[in-house]
């Protein structure tokens, strides 16, 4: 056998070696990340907020369900919902098993593409190009009614283009929220306005980072973003990182904490400004049942200790 043969020959055992492990096993291997986040008060006790996204769940995936479940074990103060929680159909009760012990905590959510339209086969290397968002909300509508009825019964708050007040443990949040900006749906307008100075802290919430949100986030006086949609890029290079966002938000801030500014673009975190909003993007649980793979990314669900600043 000639040395190019046995080259390809090795190349596509590595592929293949890859490809089995990004598929069965780190797609499966789920993470609880953790963060300090100083957005609070000087003097303000901690507050705990878990951050949970992107479950794509479709019924059966019971290892990824009693996951989640356990997550509850963590007693959290708050629980930030980022969307795409369905993959399928019949997906609701599936989802809302998986956040049941979630849904007796203070809770506020919004929706992801994948909570109102099914998953589809997509081209993988339209996310490399300007087309990523080709044929988004295009495919059967998904049961949306059925899980926000779900989350809105257990008390959960609707943040889609909405803004609300809580108590959680003791503080005063206010909570700015968007519908899916990659689905456009994002009306900014009807919850625009400065901040409130008699909160201890104001949360802007959306499904997908895009940067015109996250910009008016932020211009409005939000302290924290908390999003998710990227996967993280899903697949990374080692030592390198995503390739991918899924948006038009920079690779350097596609999962976990990072800070933003109106019109940071993708000048890099280590250059903001004093007063810069702080922001965590979440690599969130799944993946599309069409692309089940992750590869130098687990899947992830984040417990943030907000403190004083």
């Amino acid at each position: 056998m000639s040395t190019a043969l046995r080259t390809m020959g090795a190349l596509a055992g590595v592929g293949a070696a890859g490809l089995g492990y990004a598929s069965l096993i780190e797609r499966n291997a789920f993470a609880l990340r953790r963060f300090e986040v100083p957005v609070l008060p000087a003097g303000a006790a901690p507050l705990r907020v878990l951050c949970v996204s992107d479950m794509h769940l479709v019924p059966r995936q019971g290892r990824k369900v009693e996951w989640v479940r356990r997550l509850a074990s963590l007693q959290p103060d708050l629980v930030v919902n980022t969307g795409d929680n369905l993959a399928h159909m019949e997906a609701v009760p599936t989802a809302l098993r998986a956040l049941e012990p979630l849904l007796e905590i203070p809770g506020v959510f919004v929706m992801g593409s994948n909570d109102y339209f099914a998953p589809k086969v997509k081209n993988p290397t339209l996310y490399l190009t300007p087309d990523h968002r080709k044929g988004v909300g295009q495919t059967p509508r998904l049961p949306t009614e059925r899980l926000r009825e779900g989350f809105l019964t257990a008390g959960w708050v609707d943040l889609d283009n909405a803004r609300a007040r809580m108590t959680v443990g003791g503080h005063d949040l206010e909570f700015v929220g968007v519908d899916d900006p990659h689905l456009d749906y994002d009306r900014y307008d009807q919850v625009a306005g400065p901040a409130a100075a008699d909160a201890a802290l104001t949360v802007g919430v959306a499904h997908a980072p895009y940067q015109r949100v996250l910009d008016a986030f932020t211009r409005d006086g939000a302290g924290l973003v908390l999003a998710g949609h990227t996967h993280g890029g899903q697949l990374a290079v080692p030592l390198y990182g995503a390739l991918v966002t899924n948006c038009d938000l920079d690779t350097s801030r596609v999962k976990g904490v990072s800070r933003w500014w109106p019109g940071a673009g993708s000048t890099p975190s280590s250059q903001a400004p004093a007063d810069a909003a702080w922001m965590h993007v979440s690599a969130g649980l799944g993946t599309s049942p069409f692309a089940p793979v992750r590869f130098a990314c687990r899947p992830e669900a984040t417990l943030l200790t907000l403190t004083s600043g």
